[in-house]
């Protein structure tokens, strides 16, 4: 039976009392100040009424007080729902009602979103993010499993956000296995803490793996502006770097624009994208070191497979997979192929969830007799190596994000003046891609793309809104009147 991570970190934090462990605005806090902000937690916590089984949503950027905030939900038996403070309110409502949450808490800088969830009978506190939360009155939910550590929403196929719930052994398996494949972490290394921590890549690379190998990290509650990050980082002394492909093109335009890169730099993991052949390269020349690239899913919290170590790179490749987790590639009929076959990628193992969160309906289309279907179309090499070939779903990815073409369309058509929409991705050096729409009026309607936009800000979170939105008299279609994307990605 795996450990709960809890107590492997408040471990972690009784022998490391007096050594530097977590960097924030600047300075170093050690292991034991951190200790006592998640011991004052927990103290606040119980005090409301929170009990084991419950969930306790927070919107929150990364900072010391999520990091404490969730050890001391972990040690009261709970489950953390950290989620995404600029999401539209209507997603944003619709996550808190459907986790059932006990409380949600977020921070002086998202604070006019408190009456509008207040309003819906969920209790919202308003924290500091480096000072303990104080007692928060909440309301009644329901007690269920204590081994689900975390739930994560991530967009579905359909539109609808999907609930991840991922227990301890899921994300111990995650960490150990990831760490091993890589390398041994070292005393010196210290791991930049910057992706979002609602996001489940930020969360398990940027701060889980320290706060369980004991390591230190530098948490940053956003990466902009580059320079400061990078500030940080030479400050610090920053060893690891996990990031999306967004993060890796700023980093290298800051020492393009002659910032010093920290010298202390060992590599770089990223993820949550495809990463564009030259940037290994333009690492190596720029930052001086490597990118390991890996690939994952929050249902595998987090990682699937990553390259093994330094040395053992392909290119176009996402590595191999992690040791705990098993693939088949399948055709569509779903009976498995011969190796080096190319068909639907199936996935089970130790860090793999069972299900999605009350939605037996999914579950049952994803998950199949212990296997997951990552809706990803992939192939292995004779040395073990994946590559990703394509997407069975239309998917835009911003900034590392995952965007659904389908659920942007749905909030278009959602604004009376329009008829039809078409959501695709455009490519964008910075961001990956950024989100474009082409929509067809009513008959007689009027509306400018930035009325079209704010809508849009409305009821999706920030990166998913349209940047680029062309009106058109009507859409090209196939014989039997499919919108053809790709003459519109043509076009």
């Amino acid at each position: 039976m795996a450990p709960r991570l809890e107590d492997i970190i408040i471990s972690n934090l009784e022998s490391l009392r007096t050594e530097p462990f977590i960097w924030w605005q600047k300075t170093w806090w050690s292991g034991g100040a951190f200790l006592e902000l998640t011991e004052e937690c927990e103290k606040g916590f119980r005090s409301s009424g929170f009990k084991a089984g419950q969930r306790m949503a927070f919107l929150l950027p990364n900072s010391p007080i999520l990091l404490a905030s969730m050890i001391a939900i972990w040690k009261l038996g709970g489950t953390v729902v950290p989620i995404d403070p600029r999401s539209g309110y209507v997603s944003l409502i619709k996550q808190l009602k459907h986790a059932d949450v006990f409380a949600s808490i977020t921070y002086r800088g998202s604070s006019s979103i408190v009456p509008l969830i207040s309003e819906e009978g969920i209790p919202c506190a308003v924290t500091s993010l480096d000072a303990p939360v104080e007692s928060i009155a909440g309301r009644t939910s329901d007690e269920e499993s204590t081994d689900t550590a975390v739930i994560f929403y991530t967009s579905g196929t359909t539109g609808e956000p999907k609930a991840v719930p991922l227990t301890h052994a899921n994300l111990y398996a995650s960490i150990n296995a990831c760490v091993d494949h890589i390398g041994k972490l070292t005393d010196d290394d210290v791991f930049l803490n910057a992706l979002p921590n609602f996001n489940a890549f930020g969360f398990v690379c940027g701060s889980l793996i320290p706060l369980v190998k004991g390591t230190c990290q530098v948490v940053l509650p956003t990466f902009m502006p580059p320079e400061a990050a990078m500030d940080a980082m030479r400050n610090a002394s920053v060893t690891i770097v996990p990031a999306v492909p967004t993060i890796i093109s700023l980093l290298l335009g800051t020492v393009a624009r002659g910032i010093t890169p920290p010298k202390s730099l060992r590599y770089i993991l990223s993820g949550g994208d495809r990463l564009p052949l030259d940037f290994d390269k333009r690492s190596q020349e720029y930052l001086g070191v490597p990118v390991i690239e890996g690939y994952g899913l929050t249902e595998a919290a987090s990682v699937v497979s990553i390259a093994p170590g330094i040395e053992n790179r392909k290119a176009g490749s996402v590595g191999t997979l992690l040791s705990c987790v098993e693939a088949e590639i399948r055709n569509d009929e779903g009976s498995a192929l011969p190796a080096g076959s190319e068909g639907h990628l199936w996935i089970r193992g130790d860090n793999v969830a069972k299900c999605y969160y009350r939605n037996p309906e999914l579950t049952a289309k994803r998950f199949v007799d212990g296997w997951f279907d990552t809706c990803d179309i992939a192939r292995f090499d004779k040395d073990g190596y994946l590559y990703l070939v394509g997407r069975r779903t239309e998917v835009i990815f911003v900034g590392g994000f995952k965007v659904y073409a389908q659920e942007v369309e749905k909030v278009l058509l959602e604004h009376p003046a329009v008829a039809e929409a078409a959501v695709i991705g455009v490519p964008r050096s910075i961001s990956g891609e950024i989100v474009k729409a082409f929509v067809v009026l009513k008959k007689d309607e009027k509306v400018t793309s930035k009325d079209l936009i704010e809508h849009c800000k409305k009821k999706l979170s920030y990166y998913k809104v349209p940047r680029i939105i062309d009106f058109l008299t009507e859409m090209p279609r196939s014989s039997i009147g499919e919108i053809l994307k790709r003459k519109l990605e043509k076009d």
